[in-house]
């Protein structure tokens, strides 16, 4: 089935990524908890992946 708070963590991100500008700084908000809970309970390749989907997300508030 696969790691639910790695995917969730994803789902969120990928959100965030598309937000509005009016909604970005709420979506990025609930990312980072996201990616937080993930890395917690992670494998240590799920991390590094979770480590990558963070760099993207500070791009996208870099962009903004």
């Amino acid at each position: 089935m696969g790691n639910h708070l790695f995917q969730e963590a994803r789902r969120f991100v990928d959100s965030a990524k598309t937000a509005s500008p009016n909604d970005q700084q709420d979506a990025v908000a609930k990312a980072k908890n996201a990616l937080s809970s993930a890395f917690a309970n992670s494998t240590e390749a799920e991390q590094r992946q979770l480590q990558e989907m963070q760099n993207e997300l500070e791009n996208t508030q870099q962009l903004q």
